[in-house]
C-alpha cells in the first residue's frame, strides 16, 4: 500500500520471485496447469475454495520460509514488506491459476488476514495501514461507490 507496495518487487531481492515461483509450481503440479506455455483451457474455475487453497498454500511457504530465515524476516522490516510480498504472491498465483483477477484480489486479502493471524499484526510505529485492508474491498466494484467504471453517467457517489 502505497511505497511498500510500489517498492516491493525492486526492493526486497528475489524473495517475492521465490514466492511466486513455489506459487507457479504448485498450481502446475495439482491444478496441471502449464504456467509456461498457458492456453485458454489453463486455469481452473475461480471458486473460493481454490481461492482459500492457492493462496494459503503459497502465504504459508512464505511463512515458513520467514521463519526458517531470520535475517530475510529482519530484511524485510516492520512486517508491511512481509505482509506486501506474501500477498503479491499469493494474489499473482490465484489470479495465473484462474485467470481472474477478483481471485486474485481475493487470495491477496486473504494472504493478509492469514499474515495477521499467525504473527498478529502487520507493521509497527503505525505502518500498519494493510490492518485495515480486509475482504470487504475485495470487488472491482464496491456497492459504496454506485455505478461500474464502464458506465458512462455519474452518481452522487462518484
Amino acid at each position: 500500500v502505497g511505497f511498500t507496495q510500489y517498492a516491493t518487487a525492486a526492493y526486497t531481492d528475489n524473495v517475492l520471485d521465490d514466492f511466486t515461483y513455489y506459487g507457479m509450481d504448485y498450481i502446475h503440479d495439482k491444478y496441471k496447469i502449464d504456467v509456461k506455455n498457458p492456453t485458454p483451457k489453463d486455469k481452473v474455475k475461480a471458486t473460493q475454495d481454490i481461492v482459500n487453497d492457492i493462496a494459503t498454500e503459497v502465504n504459508l511457504y512464505g511463512m515458513e520460509q520467514y521463519e526458517q530465515f531470520p535475517t530475510m524476516m529482519e530484511d524485510h522490516f516492520g512486517g508491511s514488506q512481509r505482509a506486501a510480498v506474501l500477498a503479491a504472491a499469493s494474489g499473482i498465483s490465484t489470479s495465473i491459476a484462474t485467470g481472474n483477477s477478483n481471485a486474485g484480489l481475493n487470495g491477496w486479502y486473504l494472504s493478509m488476514l492469514l499474515h495477521k493471524d499467525g504473527w498478529s499484526r502487520l507493521g509497527f510505529f503505525g505502518y500498519d495501514l494493510q490492518d485495515q485492508c480486509g475482504s470487504a474491498h475485495s470487488l472491482s466494484i464496491r456497492p459504496d461507490e454506485a455505478v461500474s467504471a464502464s458506465s458512462v453517467h455519474r452518481t452522487t457517489n462518484y
